[in-house]
């Protein structure tokens, strides 16, 4: 039972009009039903928005990862120079023997450049901005699983399973050519992590 909220007549709920004074009557909203209500995101869901460009083709990432290895060859310069340097001084060699020294050393440097390079340029900048400077090059660009950019934490773990796979024969290779035929183009520190590199045209 309802009332009027002119004359104060009682009436049944529902009645559009007062019988006793005609006065049209302001119907009372219903409950909101749950399925009016905002429904969350299945787990894993990824905003269509972050993936509508597509995953980063494999050429593009393989131009990316040799822009990113000149870094790192720089990086292995330095270390072969200083460590050269260094390995002179204390063994008493002559350049030529040190040098012949480093020659040895020249498999280990390169996962060692890969670290101490990749903490700048595949850690910082990619949690920073969501790419390394190969990779903003060609415009593509790292987010976790939500479309979100990775964490510190996050993106050096990944960083340490693609040097990781550099100690594994064959392993740099095998990840680098993983993309070709998986279904998401992840490499295998790609997929330690969960993340994926998406196509980003706008380079932001």
């Amino acid at each position: 039972m309802i009332y009027c909220a002119k004359c104060g007549a009682s009436m049944n709920e529902g009645t559009a009009f007062c019988a006793s004074c005609g006065s049209p009557q302001t119907p009372v909203p219903g409950p909101v039903t749950p399925a009016a209500w905002p429904q969350p995101a299945p787990p894993g869901a990824r905003p269509a928005s972050v993936f509508d460009a597509g995953y980063a083709t494999w050429g593009n990432r393989v131009i990316g990862f040799l822009i990113d290895s000149l870094l790192i060859g720089a990086g292995m310069a330095v270390l072969f120079l200083v460590l050269g340097t260094m390995l002179a001084g204390i063994a008493g060699l002559g350049g030529h023997g040190a040098f012949n020294g480093m020659c040895c050393m020249l498999l280990l440097l390169f996962p060692v450049a890969t670290l101490l390079v990749g903490l700048y340029n595949s850690v910082y900048l990619i949690a920073q901005r969501g790419f390394s400077i190969g990779q903003g090059v060609v415009k593509v660009k790292v987010v976790d699983a939500y479309g979100n950019l990775l964490t510190q934490g996050t993106a050096f773990v990944r960083l340490l399973a693609r040097v990781g796979l550099g100690f594994v024969p064959f392993g740099s290779l095998l990840d680098m050519l993983w993309p070709l035929w998986d279904e998401r183009r992840q490499t295998l520190h790609d997929k330690a992590v969960g993340c994926y590199v998406v196509n980003n045209p706008s380079g932001l």
